[in-house]
């Protein structure tokens, strides 16, 4: 394994309140060191003058359909899309066919994801049987395993008896349970109610459906003194950062209750389905601008820790179906970070530290990825370079992913991933001409001339999530 510097570029490691320009070193697949002048000669240099270097960026909510539905993602094209998006860990949902629900399919991920050589692929357990809600799964021995968390995303566990159970059985794992917040009773429509959906002859779904989930399993965590990890996946109603906003304030506290955003909640209102586009259809649906507002707000306040894609692949010959038919979900991996710049950093309402631990630390924690989420001496060298000024357009149909229902096809971006490296090796790397021999690099005889530190004066939120 060859060894490498990454040099002149600014080093953003919120785990460990890092904002400098530096360089960074990595041997044998792992951090070296940063900034250290007395460094060994490495094989080779990347040049990262003018971008960021930060911890692999970490995703812990995507769809990669293995096993059953190959033919709209499968763990190997879900790795490459990742890498492209300059990510080097996704940790993929167990709604596939069958489900993700016992030991064996959780080493099956493994597997292929060893076998794909891209990004690392951690597997989220299923809490019920077949994601049906009634019997628990195997969640002892899928921990043992290696299942990273455990949610039957897609649906909400909807019984409060079960719900207590998994609660009970998830905390003795110490994994985080992930819900789908959707009460099916309340929901089941296929856009925002509301007026909108009522002119459009459409099903409407509510946002009270997402909110009485949350309440409920707060409540059941705090009364019944569970204290499990709760984790409120794809948060889209405003109503809903006050729930979590609550209880992270004022029941038990930041370690126990966490949300989660995803870019198209972010970006995209109900507008957007007037036109009927079912790349605009997603689980739970687009809401309304006051939505994205407060959901901004619990971005800005640290209510909500993490950023996550719902990388949710289907085949053109199912987004073509009329807009009640075809399936919720969009595709955001390879588009996701400049989709969070634009979100986050264009509009000032947080800065690139901050958003960098949403994506690195906080999902790392999250999902107990030990090494992962940080460029401590010795942690896991999974690393992205970005350039935040690279200004390009997405186009879904250079995508990695074997899908292509991407509702941002055609935007211009600002800012992109150029080199994604796992476990030390480069698998993106879009500038070669950054890229040299240790010889033809520069004479290592003299010292990096460093940058003055440039530690940026913020209030990081705490390092716990």
């Amino acid at each position: 394994m060859s060894s490498l510097t990454i040099i002149r570029g600014r080093v953003i490691d919120p785990a460990n309140k890092i904002d400098r320009v530096t360089d960074l070193v990595i041997e044998g697949g792992r951090v070296t060191s940063l900034g250290d002048k007395s460094r060994p000669r490495t094989d080779r240099v990347i040049d990262a003058s003018g971008c960021i270097i930060c911890p692999g960026l970490i995703d812990p909510h995507v769809h990669f359909r293995e096993p059953g539905q190959e033919e709209k993602e499968t763990i190997a094209t879900g790795a490459a899309a990742a890498v492209a998006g300059g990510f080097t860990s996704v940790c993929c949902m167990p709604n596939t066919e069958p489900a993700i629900d016992d030991d064996g399919r959780v080493d099956f991920i493994y597997h292929q994801a060893a076998r794909a050589k891209q990004a690392n692929v951690f597997p989220v357990g299923a809490v019920t049987k077949a994601r049906a809600g009634r019997e628990l799964a195997e969640i002892g021995l899928m921990a043992a395993s290696g299942a990273v968390a455990f949610s039957d995303d897609g649906v909400a566990v909807a019984s409060a008896g079960t719900m207590a159970k998994a609660l009970t059985y998830i905390a003795m794992t110490g994994k985080v349970l992930m819900q789908h917040c959707e009460d099916p009773e309340l929901g089941g429509g296929v856009m925002n109610a509301g007026s909108l959906a009522s002119r459009l002859g459409l099903a409407g779904w509510p946002r009270v459906a997402e909110e009485v989930i949350i309440q409920r399993d707060i409540l059941l965590n705090l009364h019944q003194n569970i204290g499990a990890r709760y984790h409120v996946q794809h948060v889209s109603s405003g109503g809903s950062v006050e729930l979590v906003r609550r209880a992270r304030q004022d029941l038990f506290g930041q370690a126990h209750v966490t949300a989660e955003v995803s870019p198209h909640h972010l970006l995209l209102t109900e507008d957007d389905c007037a036109s009927y586009d079912t790349h605009f259809k997603v689980n739970p649906p687009l809401r309304s601008r006051r939505d994205i507002e407060e959901l901004l707000a619990g971005v800005r306040d640290g209510t909500i820790t993490v950023l996550a894609t719902d990388h949710a692949p289907h085949t053109q010959e199912e987004k073509e179906l009329e807009f009640a038919a075809a399936p919720f979900g969009m595709i955001g991996l390879e588009c996701a970070l400049p989709l969070y710049i634009k979100a986050l950093i264009e509009s000032e309402t947080i800065d690139w530290p901050t958003m960098i631990s949403m994506m690195t630390v906080n999902p790392a924690r999250l999902c107990s990825l030990t090494g992962k989420g940080t460029l401590t001496p010795g942690a896991h060298a999974d690393v992205t370079i970005i350039d935040p000024k690279e200004k390009w357009t997405i186009d879904a149909n250079e995508f990695k992913s074997k899908s292509r229902n991407c509702p941002f096809h055609g935007w211009k971006a600002t800012g992109r991933a150029i080199t994604t490296i796992v476990s030390g090796d480069v698998k993106l790397l879009r500038d070669p001409d950054r890229l040299k021999d240790q010889t033809d690099a520069h004479d290592r005889s003299k010292p990096t001339q460093h940058q003055p530190s440039q530690i940026v004066a913020q209030s990081l939120h705490d390092s716990k999530i």
